[in-house]
């Protein structure tokens, strides 16, 4: 049973250090990882950790010129690395320009043994605001471009995994969720499927919190479809990143100090992504900062079985609902 909502608030907005981190890491020569969003906050940290393992990294960003800034200073950091950095645009505000950014990754290599779907959107108070393609915002930057990018890269995760040569439990995916999701989701179910659209306006820390519920249910869906991928969605916890640029400086303030440094999400993504402890049994599973399985508030387990188990099959809902919106731009 899933523990009570102030044990589950206190546990995630007070959680215990980190227990993996770059320290537990071992040498990562001839591993190809991808982090989304890799130019600034959780992104570069996890990419400087990989990188200095000697891996090879492909840094995705909407700006070259940003991201190979850090692709600079990640080098200069750790000189003595035999590993490499590389930028691959990637713009999820335009949902049409993402198989060509897999497509270049494709082209360049032949296994993925992670990839990190770190980078992230969260905006500031007012109205719902709609993308070009007609989306809210949220579900378009934290769902469907990262269920996207993820479907057009899984036949390399997969073959990688198949790999005789790959290490079992080590090819996975790992998907940012947040304690909001547990926060402004609807009972039982998550999702309010009838309003994805938000014709029925509902603020923006609800808009922000459904998008990351639905994270979470692509963590476990995926592990129900892709068996050689190990799913995880990490809640990173409450940290002082540029993904709060756009709130108020009343907000950010009184936020501030139960945050905590940018390095602290990355070990939880960290973990997520290459710590031994996290195997093919645990594939589906939220986690909780800075990394160790946590289970999802109680009542919305019923969202992630199915009717025949005895559920309501909300998190299947959702994950279809967001293959028919990504289908004409996959």
């Amino acid at each position: 049973m899933a523990p009570g909502t102030l044990s589950r608030a206190l546990t995630q907005f007070f959680p215990p250090k980190p227990q993996f981190t770059d320290k537990d890491v071992g040498d990562l020569s001839g591993k190809v990882y991808i982090v989304t969003g890799a130019n600034t906050g959780l992104g570069k940290h996890v990419s400087r950790i990989l990188y200095s393992k000697n891996a090879k990294v492909y840094m995705t960003g909407r700006s070259q010129d940003k991201t190979e800034a850090a692709i600079k200073s990640l080098q200069e950091a750790a000189p003595k690395s035999t590993g490499s950095l590389h930028f691959l645009l990637l713009d999820f505000d335009d949902l049409s320009t993402v198989k060509a950014s897999a497509e270049r990754f494709l082209a360049a290599e032949q296994r993925l043994h992670v990839l990190f779907s770190n980078a992230g959107f969260q905006g500031g108070p007012g109205p719902a605001v709609k993308t070009a393609h007609g989306y809210e915002r949220h579900l378009q930057v934290n769902c469907l471009g990262p269920l996207l990018f993820f479907q057009l890269l899984a036949p390399v995760l997969t073959a990688t995994a198949q790999d005789p040569a790959t290490p079992p439990n080590t090819v996975r995916t790992v998907f940012l969720s947040s304690m909001a999701a547990e926060l402004f989701s609807e009972k039982n179910t998550g999702f309010q499927m009838d309003n994805l659209d938000y014709h029925i306006e509902k603020p923006n820390t609800y808009r922000y919190g459904i998008s990351k519920l639905g994270a979470w249910a692509y963590a476990v869906e995926g592990s129900k479809k892709y068996k050689d991928i190990i799913f995880i969605a990490v809640n990173p916890g409450n940290l002082r990143t540029d993904l709060f640029r756009d709130q108020s400086s009343i907000f950010r303030a009184l936020t501030n100090p139960v945050n905590y440094p940018p390095i602290n999400g990355a070990y939880a993504e960290i973990w997520a992504g290459l710590s031994p402890e996290v195997t093919a049994d645990k594939s589906g599973s939220y986690a909780a900062p800075f990394g160790r399985i946590y289970p999802i508030r109680s009542d919305l387990e019923a969202a992630a079985k199915s009717e025949a188990e005895g559920g309501n099959a909300s998190t299947k809902k959702f994950w279809d609902w967001s293959e028919e919106q990504i289908s004409k731009f996959a």
